[in-house]
């Protein structure tokens, strides 16, 4: 695995791993900001998070960004 640009770890042929479902939000709040995802405990799953809003964190983190400008 290498890192890449965005900091997320890529396998050989470049494709970026996955988040896995139980990662939790106070993790992806290290990594996006402390407001990332500001609705939402701190102990609530990612996979819980996006069955809930039908949202990819693709989708969630896009988001955050334009309501950060």
């Amino acid at each position: 695995m290498r890192s890449g640009l965005d900091s997320r770890l890529r396998d050989v042929s470049g494709r970026i791993e996955e988040t896995k479902g139980n990662t939790l939000v106070a993790s992806l709040r290290k990594v996006y900001g402390e407001d990332f995802l500001r609705d939402w405990r701190s102990d609530a799953k990612l996979s819980t998070v996006r069955s809930e809003t039908d949202m990819s964190l693709t989708e969630l983190v896009r988001q955050h960004q334009r309501g950060k400008k």
